[in-house]
């Protein structure tokens, strides 16, 4: 302009940056719009508190090679002394603390995979070569095994992170596992390390438990609502202080004091309803929020001994071995209900048995009039199991020990080895008697929307069997347990 004056409405450079302001705000309102809110933050229970895990880095000081796991357990303690009161726990003695075993005469026992019968693989006793590749530990093949060594606890089956550690024969890691490799790898124990045993026990996936198989280390929500969408680990509710992992597994043990219950997150009742929270005098958490289980690997279900050692049949997982005999297993399976106040009774090795009729080995104790019960979901694995014909109780043979069932299909033979293994008489005769074992259900929590409903059990729902639990009827219509 004439004078001197520069005209902003004019100027290339303004007009460029109004154009700009123009496209930034129509872009931002796109944006706007096609960005959906931010969601609510997840409401979380009210004494659950996130654990920061710091992780440090092993691998600048694991360098050596190690020839020997021992070594790697002997490089451990050094920077962890603290770490050998694992020698203390159930997973390093599979025995627990001297308890009083209900229904007996209150004389306390230790119990624990050791030492107890089962009606899956029966029994350890003899078969230690097969059944100590799940064992915390290195080199338990027999009953020499000492117990007092700490280079022979297994720090790596718990917090290797390489996938490829592998325990062969007794608990040893096979020949083609990098040991320096596991070592460098060590951190908090992940879910692939707890369920490397726990979805594998009892002889195969998914034998023993409804509710733990591998499906479970990368779980999708609707299969395990705390692992997968939130993404817990095992230690998150089964902590370890001093290396004493908590839980219970009542296959074994008889009572909860070292247990999990929701209610250590749960501490005060969720449901808006109070007619939701009226439920919680009679029923488990558990009993409406796993609605199903086993929905991604089936579970097995029936296991019968007495068909074993068939040459004509053919090997099947699911349905047939020569070695274990016959199976059925379910899938998405509906759990069965059972009155439990957190105390079972226990078979011990020399009870007498009817063989007429089923032996149920780890009964759940409680019922209506029980004040302290609650209506659980329960799985139930049922069988036909070697009994001594002769003496009438359950028998532990040999099976996968040294010239065991497996290895000569002589039942006979299995019985007197497992005779010495175990001290226990064989009579010269044997047979399969029926048996049940209970199995309280506490993983697989589905999410909420599809926890169970109202007629899910009551009106026309046939979940629940209202007078085999002690109802005179649906107590929509009868009342409640008084």
């Amino acid at each position: 302009m004439a004078d001197g004056k520069t005209s902003l409405t004019k100027s290339p450079w303004f007009v460029g940056l109004g154009i700009a302001a123009v496209l930034a705000a129509g872009a931002g309102l796109a944006v706007a719009l096609r960005t959906p809110p931010a969601e609510p933050p997840t409401k979380l229970a009210a004494g659950y508190v996130k654990k920061i895990r710091p992780h440090f880095d092993h691998a600048p000081v694991m360098t050596e090679k190690f020839e020997t796991p021992q070594a790697v357990t002997l490089a451990c303690l050094k920077c962890h002394p603290k770490a050998a009161d694992v020698m203390k726990s159930s997973h390093w003695l599979w025995l627990g603390d001297p308890v009083a075993v209900p229904g007996r005469d209150g004389a306390k026992v230790r119990l624990g995979k050791k030492n107890v019968i089962n009606n899956f693989c029966i029994a350890t006793t003899g078969n230690e070569i097969s059944c100590m590749k799940c064992h915390a530990g290195y080199g338990w093949v027999d009953q020499s095994f000492d117990f007092t060594k700490k280079e022979n606890v297994d720090c790596l089956v718990c917090h290797e992170g390489t996938n490829t550690y592998v325990k062969g024969v007794g608990g040893i890691p096979t020949k083609e596992t990098d040991l320096l490799a596991a070592a460098k790898s060590v951190g908090t124990p992940r879910r692939e390390n707890c369920l490397g045993c726990h979805a594998y026990g009892g002889g195969g996936q998914g034998v023993k438990h409804g509710d733990l198989d591998s499906s479970l280390a990368h779980p999708f929500d609707q299969e395990d609502v705390h692992m997968g969408r939130h993404q817990f680990l095992c230690v998150d509710c089964h902590q370890a202080p001093d290396h004493q992992i908590q839980g219970r597994a009542f296959s074994v043990s008889v009572e909860d004091s070292h247990g999990v219950a929701c209610t250590q997150c749960h501490v005060k009742p969720e449901h808006q309803d109070e007619r939701i929270n009226a439920h919680l005098k009679a029923l488990a958490c558990q009993t409406c929020h796993i609605p199903t289980f086993a929905g991604q690997l089936p579970t097995k279900a029936w296991w019968d001994w007495s068909k074993a050692g068939d040459p004509n049949r053919k090997d099947d997982t699911h349905t047939y071995l020569k070695i274990k005999g016959e199976f059925t297993y379910e899938q998405s399976a509906v759990p069965e209900y059972r009155w439990f106040n957190g105390t079972a009774g226990r078979y011990l090795l020399g009870d007498k048995i009817d063989p007429s009729k089923v032996t149920v080995l780890n009964p759940l104790q409680g019922d209506i009039k029980d004040p302290t019960a609650r209506i659980w979901p329960v799985k139930i694995h049922r069988g036909k199991q070697p009994y001594d014909a002769g003496y009438d109780y359950l028998f532990p043979p040999v099976t996968g020990g040294k010239g065991g069932y497996w290895t000569t299909f002589d039942w006979d033979s299995a019985f007197r080895l497992g005779s010495k293994a175990s001290n226990i008489p064989y009579s010269g005769k044997y047979g399969f008697a029926p048996t049940e074992m209970d199995w309280p259900l506490s993983h697989m929590v589905a999410p909420k929307e599809q926890a169970l409903g109202c007629t899910d059990c009551h009106g026309d729902g046939k979940r629940l069997d209202w007078k085999a639990l002690g109802y005179a009827g649906d107590p929509i219509k009868t009342g409640g347990r008084k």
